[in-house]
């Protein structure tokens, strides 16, 4: 009975999870113009807050890598490369054109010319096979030897 109680828990907990990603990533599509604002009826650009909801993301994916299930893995892998892609598409037109994007347009990202994410930027460079490995660990036992 425990075991079924176990798991009916683990999965509302993922389903929350999922959920909390999926608003964080409306947040950031808001302020990137992709959802009109529901008090003006318009797409309106905010780069810094957006930003601040994509590098969000990137936190709780670097802070719970190795505890998430494939499924909550891959959503929030999507989701912020999704996102990250808008922002330099975003970003591009903001500056290209002086100003934000009209609100009709809905960024599509550009396959031809990917650049960086916007949280590459500021992060640690990349991580050796190795590294990576360690940073998955859990836990380490030491026998003294």
């Amino acid at each position: 009975m425990a075991e079924v109680q176990t798991n009916t828990q683990s999965g509302e907990m993922s389903q929350r999870f999922i959920e909390f990603v999926m608003m964080q990533a409306q947040n950031a599509a808001l302020f990137l113009g992709q959802i009109p604002n529901p008090q003006t009826g318009k797409g309106e650009v905010n780069l810094e807050l957006a930003k601040m909801f994509i590098d969000q993301l990137g936190m709780i994916q670097e802070k719970t890598r190795g505890n998430l299930t494939n499924e909550e893995t891959a959503v929030l892998r999507n989701t912020l490369s999704n996102l990250q892609m808008a922002f330099v598409e975003v970003s591009r037109q903001v500056r290209e054109g002086g100003g934000e994007p009209p609100a009709s347009e809905s960024p599509e990202p550009e396959t031809t010319e990917p650049g960086p994410p916007p949280a590459a930027e500021k992060t640690a460079p990349a991580a050796t096979p190795e590294a990576e490995s360690e940073s998955r660990k859990k836990f380490t036992k030491s026998y003294g030897a």
